[in-house]
């Protein structure tokens, strides 16, 4: 029971707070709308003064909502455009914290997946695509994440999936080489030996062998062989990133190594990739069992050992596993890897 004088501050409170909050994002918007690469620096200066002023979480939430409503259309958007406001992501990422970009990385992963699964026939899964890529273009995310949708996509690979894969390549796949171009070369293969396959089953065979042959351009580092490929606005704005952002640190280190299947089950497993989140939900270790188990396994050991270990009254599974390991290792770096296994 909440008595009547008590319901009567809570009400507004929470008015005062919905009044805040409408006022933020009515500022944040009109600061979203003048975005354009000449008044950058002025933009992103008045947002970090009011990421100064209000709580992380509302400036979060709300600047994220705005760029989504923004370049999550049903149409698609102008490239200059998504760079732009990917630009401010980034620049706020490196200059205020890293929980900027990853909650803004979070929701857009999120609607990525919930798009693709759906059957919707409008652009937003290109214009989420798009947003991913340029989040990798500067510096917010790591190569990881974006090998990891193409994966999924290759693992798919009907006539949606090659037109995003596609579109992905023709933003990234340059930089996704320079990064890691072993991993670029395994993903290739697996889209030779997929399209091989499925050959029979999609109708628009060119399509298929014009990804192929872009597939095939990267490998080579053949920038002529892509047709519309320009690479001079990204690094225009890169060198417009490395003007504004503060800090040194501007490249790899504020990179949020993270994977596809991480920010999916975030609200399961927490944000381990954001320092001093909060977690609250189920425990993230549903099973004790299984955790032993696995334990158990290190310590398949000769029957000669565990008599040892029975002697020795290792009485508990995990003494026992720890006991064999510290039997068998090799050397003392071969128990370290083991221990921690």
């Amino acid at each position: 029971y909440v008595p009547p004088q008590v319901r009567k501050v809570q009400e507004t409170l929470d008015d005062k707070k919905r009044e805040e909050l409408g006022r933020l994002k009515k500022m944040v918007n009109g600061l979203i709308n003048r975005l354009s690469e000449p008044n950058m620096s002025s933009v992103s200066g008045q947002m970090e003064e009011l990421y100064m002023a209000n709580s992380r979480k509302d400036m979060n939430e709300t600047l994220t909502d705005i760029l989504m409503n923004a370049c999550v259309t049903a149409v698609a958007m102008p490239a200059r455009l998504m760079m732009e406001h990917v630009l401010l992501v980034s620049i706020l990422h490196h200059n205020i914290g890293i929980e900027v970009g990853a909650h803004f990385l979070e929701a857009v992963v999120k609607k990525f997946d919930e798009h693709c699964k759906s059957d919707a026939e409008g652009k937003e899964c290109e214009n989420l695509l798009a947003l991913i890529a340029h989040l990798y273009n500067f510096h917010v995310v790591h190569s990881l994440l974006i090998f990891d949708i193409l994966k999924k996509l290759v693992s798919t690979f009907t006539e949606k999936e090659i037109e995003l894969i596609l579109f992905l390549l023709k933003n990234v796949g340059f930089s996704l080489r320079k990064d890691d171009a072993l991993a670029l070369k395994e993903l290739i293969t697996e889209a030779q030996k997929k399209a091989n396959t499925v050959e029979k089953k999609l109708q628009d065979q060119t399509r298929v062998r014009f990804m192929l042959e872009t597939m095939l351009a990267l490998r080579n580092n053949d920038m002529r062989k892509i047709p519309g490929y320009d690479p001079e606005p990204v690094e225009k704005l890169r060198k417009l990133q490395r003007t504004l952002v503060h800090s040194s640190g501007s490249g790899k280190d504020t990179q949020l190594r993270v994977s596809l299947e991480s920010l999916l089950s975030a609200d399961q497993v927490g944000r381990w990739w954001i320092v001093g989140s909060s977690w609250s939900g189920a425990p993230m270790i549903s099973d004790t069992n299984t955790k032993t188990q696995q334990k158990l396994h290190i310590g398949k050991a000769s029957s000669k050992i565990m008599e040892l270990a029975r002697k020795l009254r290792m009485n508990t599974d995990i003494r026992r596993s720890i006991f064999c390991v510290l039997m068998t290792s090799e050397d003392f770096l071969d128990a370290f890897e083991k221990l921690l296994k």
